[in-house]
Formats: C-alpha cells, sequence, structure tokens
C-alpha cells in the first residue's frame, strides 16, 4: 500500500475528478509547505528582529524571483514532456528528458552563482530600496544566490516527479525540508543572533536536502526509466522542446518578476509601513493562490498524460470537472482569510496599525482568487496539451499592458497634499483588474481550442 501511495499514477483512467483531486491534494499540502519557507522567515524576523527585518525579507522577493526566471522554464518544458512521454509510454524518450533536465539544471544554476551577487545592489538601488533595509536585503539574497543549485534542483526535480503522477514523493521531500527549514530558521536567529542571513542560510540548507531526495527517488524508478551517464548528455531534440515548451513560462515569469520590481519601486514610495504591510499580505496571498496553483499543476499533468495517450475526451472533461473543483476550494478558503485575517495578520507583527492596514488590503484581493482558479486550471490544461504560448500572452497582457500602467494611473490621479504619492491602495485594484481579466482571457482561448494541436 505505501509502495502504491508513492509510485508513479496513470491519470488516462479512471474518473477524471477522483485523478486530479488525488493529485492535487498532495500538491496542496506541499504547496503549503513551500509557503511556510518564506512564512517562517517572515515571522522569525518579524518578531524576533524586527518590522524594517521583515520590510527587506520582502524587498528581496521581486529580485530573487527575476534571477530564477530559467529554472521556471526548464521545470516546466520538463514537466510537460514527461508527462506526454509517460502517457505515451515512450521509455527512452522519458530517460533521455530527465537526464537532459539534470544537466541544463546543473548550467543555469552555475549562471545564477556567478550573476546573481553582481546585479544585486545596483538592483536594490535602482527599485528606491530604503537605506535602512538595504545591508539587508542584499545579505539575503546573497546568501541564497549562492546556494541556488538546491533551490533549482527542488524545484525541477520535484515537476518531473509530479510529470510522472507523484505527487506525494515531492509532497515527502518538501515536508522534511519544511521541518528543517523551521529548526535552522529559529536556531540562526534566535541563538546565533544571525538575523537576517540566518535565515536565508536556513532556507539554502533546507532545500539543498530536499532537492537530494528528489535526485534519489528518480534515480530508483527503474520500472519507469532507467537514468544512465549518457542520459545526462543534453540532446539537441530534447533540449530544443524543453526550451520551447518552457520558454514561455520563464519569459512570463520574467517579465511578471521585472513588473513586480516597478511596483516594488512604487510600493516603496509609500514608506517601511506600507512595505512591511505589503509583505504580510502577500504572505497570506501566497495560502490563498495554493489551491489555483495545486490545480494548475494537476492540470497540467492530467493534460499532459492523456493528450500524450490521444484521449482528448478525457481532457475535455477533466477541464470542466478540474476547475469546478478548484473555483469551489479557493472560494471555501478565500472565505476563512477574511473572517479570521485580523488573526492570521497578527502572527507576523504585534504592530495594531500594521495589522488593520493588511486586513484592508486583503480585502481588496478577495473576489479574484476565485476568478485566478479559473485562469489557472484552464491554463494548465492548454499548457499540458503543449500550449504555453496562450498563456504567456495573457500573463503579459494582464501583467504588462494592465496591471502596471493601472497602479501608477491611480497612485498619479489620488496624489493629494496629504497624499504626496497617491492611494496606497492602487497597488492592490491593479492587481484584482488584471486578475479578473485574465480569467476572462484564459476562458475563451481555452473554448477557442487551438491548444488541442499542440502535443509532441
Amino acid at each position: 500500500m505505501l509502495q502504491k501511495l508513492f509510485a508513479p499514477v496513470d491519470m488516462t483512467k479512471g474518473a477524471p475528478w477522483e485523478k486530479i483531486t488525488l493529485f492535487a491534494i498532495p500538491m496542496l499540502i506541499g504547496n503549503i509547505a513551500q509557503q511556510l519557507y518564506n512564512t517562517v522567515d517572515s515571522i522569525v524576523v518579524g518578531r524576533y528582529v524586527g518590522d524594517n527585518a521583515l520590510a527587506a525579507v520582502g524587498s528581496a522577493g521581486p529580485i530573487l524571483n527575476l534571477l530564477l526566471v530559467l529554472f521556471i522554464g526548464i521545470s516546466v518544458g520538463a514537466s510537460i514532456m514527461v508527462a506526454q512521454y509517460f502517457g505515451a509510454r515512450q521509455r527512452e524518450e522519458l530517460a533521455s528528458t530527465v537526464g537532459s533536465c539534470v544537466t541544463l539544471t546543473a548550467f543555469s544554476s552555475l549562471i545564477i552563482m556567478v550573476a546573481g551577487p553582481l546585479v544585486v545592489e545596483p538592483l536594490l538601488e535602482l527599485l528606491n530600496t530604503p537605506e535602512s533595509i538595504t545591508d539587508w536585503c542584499a545579505g539575503y539574497l546573497n546568501i541564497l544566490f549562492i546556494g541556488v543549485a538546491g533551490v533549482a534542483y527542488y524545484n525541477i526535480l520535484s515537476g518531473v516527479l509530479r510529470g510522472l503522477g507523484d505527487s506525494m514523493s515531492a509532497l515527502l521531500y518538501l515536508l522534511i525540508a519544511t521541518v528543517l527549514n523551521i529548526v535552522l530558521d529559529i536556531l540562526f536567529v534566535t541563538r546565533f543572533d544571525m538575523g537576517v542571513p540566518g535565515v536565508a542560510l536556513a532556507t539554502a540548507i533546507a532545500q539543498a536536502v530536499s532537492a537530494i531526495l528528489c535526485m534519489w527517488k528518480l534515480a530508483h524508478m527503474r520500472e519507469i526509466f532507467e537514468l544512465r551517464l549518457r542520459d545526462l548528455i543534453p540532446t539537441r531534440k530534447h533540449s530544443m522542446d524543453m526550451i520551447r515548451l518552457g520558454l514561455p513560462s520563464g519569459a512570463t515569469q520574467a517579465v511578471f518578476s521585472m513588473a513586480m520590481i516597478i511596483v516594488q519601486s512604487l510600493t516603496n514610495s509609500f514608506g517601511e509601513m506600507f512595505i512591511a504591510s505589503n509583505v504580510i499580505v502577500m504572505r497570506i496571498d501566497g495560502f490563498a493562490m495554493m489551491p489555483n496553483f495545486s490545480f494548475g499543476t494537476a492540470m497540467t499533468t492530467y493534460a499532459g498524460q492523456n493528450v500524450g495517450a490521444k484521449k482528448y475526451d478525457r481532457v475535455d472533461s477533466g477541464a470542466k470537472q478540474g476547475t469546478l473543483i478548484a473555483v469551489g476550494v479557493s472560494a471555501a478558503i478565500t472565505a476563512l482569510i477574511l473572517i479570521f485575517g485580523k488573526y492570521l495578520m497578527g502572527i507576523f507583527t504585534t504592530t495594531a496599525e500594521l495589522v488593520d492596514l493588511s486586513v484592508r488590503l486583503m480585502r481588496i484581493l478577495a473576489v479574484g482568487y476565485i476568478a485566478m482558479a479559473v485562469t489557472q486550471s484552464l491554463s494548465g490544461v492548454m499548457r499540458g496539451a503543449g500550449d504555453t504560448m496562450t498563456p504567456m500572452w495573457i500573463s503579459l497582457l494582464t501583467t504588462v499592458v494592465i496591471r502596471v500602467p493601472l497602479a501608477y494611473g491611480i497612485s498619479w490621479l489620488t496624489r493629494t497634499p496629504q497624499l504626496p504619492n497617491g492611494n496606497s491602495d492602487c497597488i492592490y485594484i491593479s492587481l484584482l483588474i488584471s486578475w479578473l481579466c485574465g480569467a476572462l482571457l484564459t476562458f475563451f482561448f481555452y473554448r477557442k481550442g487551438s491548444w488541442r494541436k499542440k502535443g509532441l
């Protein structure tokens, strides 16, 4: 029974809603655990170091995401290829894809280790980061860049495991790493007085442990494929397919991260209090998004395997059932966050003004999470089928054309002598509108159906 629980799952047979749900539940728990990495960092520094340290960890986020887009592209491309080759029962192609993925990740990690520390301080200056938190931001980021291989390999290899339908192993390894991260966070900050760099070091060590466990699992899946030394030499075909499928997602994340950096500059103009509040809201936002990301990934694997097996009727029924479940779960979690929001915000800080501001901002975003359930689920179907371009263009449109200009436009229109930089609500109103537009566009292009012709 235990062996079956941690085995790859064939999603080309059985009730679609059942396969999607059983796959998504470990994903949801895993995403919650993943979010705990950042959340525990914020709680520890907010409680034991101060509100400025909390702002520093949050301000580092957009820069970190920008420089990790290489891994996002590899991960998405590899996951789609693995799902389709697994569904088509092509053992040799599967082994070569995984081997190419391992080698490309090593090259990408080396690039980030060298380039990351060189651009940190210029980017912090470009963002108008307050001097009171600049040193903490730089120290936090430099440690994560040096240990980037662990972060990269966990995220990419767990994506490969999910492409095979094995979400339980990825969950187990992440839970181990999360517990380790929490223990090291508390140890480094409260006992060794390492401050913000301490939480970065704890995260890097914990991610490296989870990456090693993922590699061990893949090396022992000989009943599905056998990873040999020759498979580690990237082939032109698999590398190009991985780039073709993964580049749109990587490019989307790069533009999204750039937009976040531009918006972060506007956020920084509202002062340390608003920056700290933004960090708190984004941490809670991470949990609110969990069902959406979980079902989105589940739909990618489900669609990929069924497209590989040429079962398009199952793709259609799974898309409907999975989206409805995702919307229901997202609505329930959003309601809980709204009801208990004040208590959740109070975990991060004892400053009453900061708690009240965070609760108000969270309420602005509330209905957007239900819209994102539609976007993530249907985008997952299109990606799994091999159409990564359509979700990319939708993300670019809603982020670059709608969100960023809207944020700055509202800020400019609401300037007064009392609010020289405008109303800070512009950050969240623009985000909500971009989410609603994204859901409408995604539904339209899913119904159009051009994604059906994109399989490998």
